[in-house]
């Protein structure tokens, strides 16, 4: 790889106001793909791989991530949206969106000769306000609106899916009610919601309406042989990360015997290394085995004799996940620490019951009330594929939003109503510095009217107008001390009007705002730092050489 600069003959530079136009233009160009779906009448996107498979969706995570984005500014973008899913779950199409519009009023303020430099602390000055305002005076403590609060939120996360119009209350229910089946309490005894315990699984046929919550852990695997009980009943779980089949010798090692008779042993002693193993196993009082590797017909017949259920080929995300659920160890070999092989009954797991039932065309493995933590699997029905798939998007949103909302205890009025707010907020605070971060914290603060505008513009509404009423009811409450409520005044996109969303259960949790605020404003100033573009190109190669 050879390092060029403008002197060198290797590659290309591209200097100064150029290259912050060329990347402000790839970042309004990604918004712009995500920017129709934003909100409850958001539209979907089709997106169609090399392949010919299909997914249909508008959630802006899911359509970045298929997107073969090739311009490095716009990767930027493409990996916010990314973190945005990973840390909040929420959120991530107007993170993408606030974003682009912060990078292009900076360029603006650029072409009118403000110092990039200016730009960034005006904008860091601006976030970190935003931040502390919505803290101090926008957010409501969960407490104070009480459980169905949860459901209003699950409820406001699913309104812009596929799912939202008829079946958002039913799904916004099953949402809360899996996060509370997998809530513990931590070691400082706040509460904890790990997303990951809910195991969500597909199957085609049926309505949505008929997908159901399942307590206990569900496993898309059935057992090894049909000689085998399909319940158990205060089950002992050994979890294995090896194959029960009998052993063969490594590649490469290779015997020589002249004698046909201890060939024989040789192959019985082979058999008998895996009897060996299963007995270790079996003496400890397990009837559950699951294993992520194969169960041979010979060694089927140990857990049969022993009126045990075996499962074989377990994917190792799911023996993780109910190794922690039950208190099982996973064990990925049976050595100990003398070179010997043994099994310790602290190994095993314990629930309830473990049951092997029919869903739909498939037979499914329910591992009901594990001892050590609860587990919850939702079993998603659908006409196809494309449906099954948004539906799992949709609660692993709703989830999400849930779990925000109980480990942090903080929530916001939606639609639009926090931007809006701080909007004036930020304008207020801008006239108040006498330096040229004024410009820049402005400029933030029109940038966060992108996020109400695109929502009524979506809604096939008239967003100057309805914009501007909702920044008048916003002014009111932070000038006039006696309408302080219209703090909580966002818009209503079905009757195209403004209304008190907290009222009205449109609520989300504090932390996404704030977390996409701070994404937001990082992206934004990672990419204006940018003044220089210098591609590498490869070293030219020697031809071969002719003999």
């Amino acid at each position: 790889m050879a390092f060029t600069s403008s002197l060198s003959v290797g590659g290309q530079r591209t200097t100064g106001q150029t290259v912050r136009t060329q990347n402000v233009l790839a970042a309004q160009s990604i918004a712009n793909i995500v920017k129709t779906s934003l909100g409850p009448v958001g539209l979907d996107k089709m997106l169609v791989d090399d392949v010919g498979d299909v997914t249909i969706t508008n959630d802006g995570a899911t359509i970045l991530k298929l997107l073969d984005v090739e311009h490095p500014a716009a990767k930027v973008l493409v990996e916010l949206a990314q973190l945005q899913d990973e840390e909040v779950g929420d959120g991530t199409t107007s993170v993408v969106i606030i974003a682009a519009e912060l990078l292009k009023n900076a360029d603006e303020l650029v072409k009118q000769k403000i110092h990039p430099t200016s730009i960034i602390s005006g904008y860091r000055l601006a976030c970190k306000e935003a931040v502390k305002f919505i803290k101090d005076q926008l957010s409501v403590p969960f407490d104070d609106l009480g459980s169905e609060s949860l459901v209003n939120v699950a409820k406001t996360s699913i309104s812009s899916k596929l799912i939202g119009g008829v079946d958002g209350d039913f799904f916004a229910n099953l949402a809360v009610d899996a996060a509370r089946a997998v809530q513990y309490n931590g070691p400082d005894g706040s509460a904890k919601v790990p997303v990951r315990s809910v195991n969500i699984l597909k199957a085609h046929v049926k309505s949505t309406k008929e997908s159901m919550l399942i307590k206990g852990y569900a496993l898309n695997c059935t057992v090894a042989s049909q000689l085998m009980p399909k319940r158990i009943q205060n089950a002992k779980i050994a979890c294995l990360d090896f194959s029960l089949q009998k052993t063969k010798m490594k590649l490469g090692v290779h015997i020589i015997s002249e004698n046909a008779d201890q060939l024989e042993k040789i192959r019985e002693r082979e058999a008998d290394i895996t009897k060996e193993r299963i007995a270790k196993v079996m003496a400890t009082g397990a009837n559950v085995v699951l294993t992520t590797g194969g169960i041979d017909d010979m060694c089927l017949k140990f857990f049969v004799e022993k009126n045990a259920m075996a499962v074989r080929r377990c994917k190792k995300g799911d023996l993780k996940r109910i190794a922690k659920a039950t208190g099982a160890t996973l064990m990925s070999s049976l050595a100990n620490l003398e070179g010997e092989e043994s099994y310790d009954a602290s190994a095993l797991g314990y629930a309830e019951e473990v049951v092997q039932d029919r869903i739909c065309d498939d037979e499914l493995i329910f591992i009901k009330n594990p001892k050590a933590r609860t587990a919850a699997s939702v079993v998603v029905r659908g006409a196809n594929d494309f449906m099954c798939d948004e539906v799992e998007r949709s609660l692993h949103d709703a989830l999400c939003a849930v779990k925000r909302v109980i480990e942090s205890k903080n929530l916001v009025a939606g639609g639009g109503s926090v931007e809006s707010a701080l909007s004036i907020y930020l304008e207020n605070y801008a006239t108040t510095m006498a330096s040229r971060e004024q410009l820049a914290v402005a400029e933030f603060a029109r940038s966060l009217l992108i996020i109400p505008k695109m929502l009524s513009v979506n809604a096939a509404q008239d967003s100057a107008d309805l914009v501007s009423k909702l920044r008048a009811f916003h002014h009111a409450s932070q000038t006039s001390p006696d309408k302080v409520g219209y703090k909580f005044v966002g818009l209503d996109l079905v009757q195209g009007k403004c209304r008190d969303n907290k009222k009205a259960g449109v609520v989300e949790p504090a932390v996404s705002k704030i977390k996409s605020l701070k994404f937001a404003t990082e992206a934004a100033i990672t990419i204006l730092r940018i003044d220089d573009l210098i591609k590498l190109e490869p070293e030219p190669k020697e031809p071969p050489r002719r003999h």
